[in-house]
């Protein structure tokens, strides 16, 4: 399905040049009384590559429909993340490029939203928070509770956020998925 280039938005997936990307960033701009430009930064769904391009306002995009599933995540190997289909059993697997940080968020045997475009597996959805356990953080400073100091903690899964002083490890926190950020004691 076509769309003009001044209905896309952040998020969607569109057809370029033969490849599927995910439009990351979408600014227009208009610069005095000239023509109006429109900024898209695209993400190539099966590399991983980013892409900058620039359209005018007539310019067509070719709009991709997506399916979601709900999905195991297993284990990783060699060749990438591997999920299974948790209606089907199918598994399949997603390349580290695809992922990218997303992974920092997904534990072993955790459910998450994996996207497919026709019958082929693309990226992950992750949700707005998700709960990972301390493994790794200092022990706090006795008359910093004053402040709200932050230290520095790392998660079960590798990712390294702040967290308040009164955390201790092993406790389950709630971080935000788009920000990286500590959102409270789970």
């Amino acid at each position: 399905m076509a769309i003009r280039v001044t209905e896309a938005k952040k998020g969607m997936v569109i057809r370029f040049e033969g490849d599927l990307y995910q439009i990351t960033r979408y600014d227009h701009l208009t610069p005095g009384n000239l023509r109006a430009i429109h900024h898209l930064n695209l993400k190539n769904l099966k590399n991983g590559r980013q892409k900058e391009v620039r359209m005018k306002t007539s310019d067509q995009l070719d709009l991709v429909f997506l399916d979601s599933r709900e999905s195991q995540y297993l284990f990783k190997d060699s060749l990438g993340y591997t999920f299974m289909d948790n209606t089907t059993f199918d598994q399949f697997v997603l390349s580290a490029e695809v992922i990218g940080d997303a992974m920092l968020y997904i534990t072993e045997n955790s459910n998450c939203t994996v996207v497919f475009c026709e019958g082929e597996a693309l990226t992950v959805q992750l949700p707005a928070m998700v709960e990972l356990v301390i493994v790794q953080t200092e022990e706090a400073v006795r008359g910093d509770t004053v402040s709200s100091v932050q230290k520095p903690a790392k998660c079960n899964t590798g990712l390294e956020i702040k967290v308040p002083a009164h955390i201790k490890q092993g406790e389950r926190v709630r971080i935000s998925t788009e920000t990286g950020e500590f959102m409270g004691r789970a």
